[in-house]
């Protein structure tokens, strides 16, 4: 189970069996949402119980490290 950073009370992993399209998992305490990351930006894909505020910012991640997601997606 990559980790690729822990910022702001935030988890953005991926699980070592995941699937494409290239997506992570951020997680901040027991709430938890999906996002698909490309080249082209980030779409959200599911989301489990996290709060508006607090997507907006995994949102946010996602995209700032989305060529550090891609490329340790990639290399794994």
């Amino acid at each position: 189970m990559p980790e690729i950073i822990r910022i702001l009370g935030f988890i953005i992993k991926f699980y070592s069996n995941d699937h494409e399209p290239i997506h992570v998992h951020i997680i901040k305490g027991n709430s938890e949402v999906i996002i698909e990351v490309s080249e082209d930006g980030v779409i959200l894909r599911d989301n489990y119980g996290m709060k508006p505020k607090d997507l907006k910012t995994a949102e946010k991640l996602a995209l700032e490290y989305k060529e550090l997601i891609i490329k340790t997606w990639e290399e794994f």
